[in-house]
């Protein structure tokens, strides 16, 4: 999502803007640059994050192949590249002393999320291999952008990125269509509504999602827990139904347009992942929307505790779920939360200011490719 709506936010600056990516994924309407997807894969359907085998072995030299031929029929500046698999195409597909500028889109580091997906081999190995590519790949680009100052830290320190070839610059939100107050509602429920937006992996925290419903439910008998994703939650059922709220549970996927109804109908929004490199989207989607949030501290770091929201220490659920109590117990405190957080969002987060930021680097990192000996 950060790609795609940065490469909008570049075309509406005035930049000629061709993107390529898989197959499936989101279309909706009229764009302002051009997308290049790669040729139909039967029966692969699958949009969860993650590596996959099959999408290692066909889809990503599928996307190879198909920036070799834009290389051959347009003329490009330089390739932005999402996340690693981004990086690994850009490079591969450019020939060596024809190469141009790579400018690499680091939004979290594999050693600390590689553990979460199921890969058939045990959780440090996971994460070693993970350090692996964060200190050996990243440095293969022209130019890093992170999203925060400690993904930079990071690279900066297992040395090998240059800190003058490391920038931070943050996500951004379509702050107007999260803001809207006009956006279409959500289902009407009686009773107060806590909402989560967001896919189910495991790094999502949804088991401690859970864990905090079932405390403040036995608080607040009224209180429901509306859970907005593309994701299937049949996984967490059982555990929904030990605890005794899987009644008390509404599963929606409304889709990105829909979406900010959904997040106004909120008395609270709820980021329960324990810990983040970078900034978690439903986390700026929710400050643009201006309704209260509650987020564990490790993946909520834009948020200041008791201005913009209100933080728990990782994995810590009581203080989570007092958190919460304690909005509905102080509605005019959590209104206020609300307001501060979208006015910081339209000011420090709309994608207008992200893009004139990735500018400076664009035109930074070509001066550079053209003047090698030029920081």
């Amino acid at each position: 999502m950060r790609i795609y709506r940065m490469a909008e936010a570049l075309a509406r600056r005035g930049h000629d803007v061709q993107m390529v990516t898989y197959h499936i994924g989101e279309r909706t309407g009229p764009l302002p640059f051009a997308v290049h997807r790669i040729r139909n894969v039967p029966g692969y359907t699958n949009s969860e994050p993650g590596p996959h085998l099959r999408k290692l072995l066909q889809l990503d030299p599928l996307l190879v192949m198909t920036l070799r031929r834009l290389r051959g029929s347009q003329s490009i500046d330089l390739i932005h590249a999402h996340h690693y698999e981004g990086l690994l195409t850009a490079l591969a597909a450019t020939a060596p002393g024809r190469r141009l500028p790579v400018i690499y889109d680091a939004h979290t580091l594999l050693s600390s999320e590689l553990p979460y997906y199921s890969m058939g081999m045990p959780r440090r190995a996971k994460a070693w291999i993970g350090g692996f590519i964060d200190r050996h790949l990243p440095r293969r680009a022209d130019h890093v952008i992170a999203v925060t100052q400690s993904i930079r830290s990071t690279l900066i320190a297992a040395g090998r990125v240059d800190e003058r070839r490391i920038s931070v610059i943050p996500n951004g939100v379509e702050t107007e269509h999260f803001a809207a107050l006009d956006s279409p509602p959500a289902p009407l429920r009686q009773g107060r509504r806590l909402v989560f937006a967001g896919n189910l992996a495991a790094y999502q925290g949804v088991d401690l999602l859970l864990q905090t419903f079932s405390i403040v439910r036995r608080r607040l008998s009224d209180v429901r827990l509306m859970i907005l994703t593309d994701s299937d939650f049949k996984e967490f059922v059982p555990l929904a139904k030990s605890l005794g709220i899987d009644a008390a549970i509404d599963v929606h996927n409304p889709g990105y347009l829909k979406l900010p109804g959904y997040l106004h109908s909120a008395d609270v929004l709820l980021n329960p992942r324990p810990a983040c490199d970078g900034i978690p989207q439903k986390l700026l989607n929710y400050m643009a929307a201006g309704r209260p949030i509650v987020s564990f501290a490790g993946s909520g770091k834009i948020l200041e505790h008791e201005h913009t929201g209100l933080l728990a220490a990782e994995g810590d659920v009581p203080a989570f779920a007092a958190a919460v109590l304690r909005l509905f117990a102080q509605p005019e405190f959590a209104a206020r939360l609300g307001v501060n957080a979208q006015a910081l969002a339209m000011k420090e987060y709309g994608w207008g200011q992200v893009a004139v930021k990735v500018e400076a680097v664009y035109e930074s990192a070509m001066i550079n490719h053209r003047q090698p000996g030029k920081q």
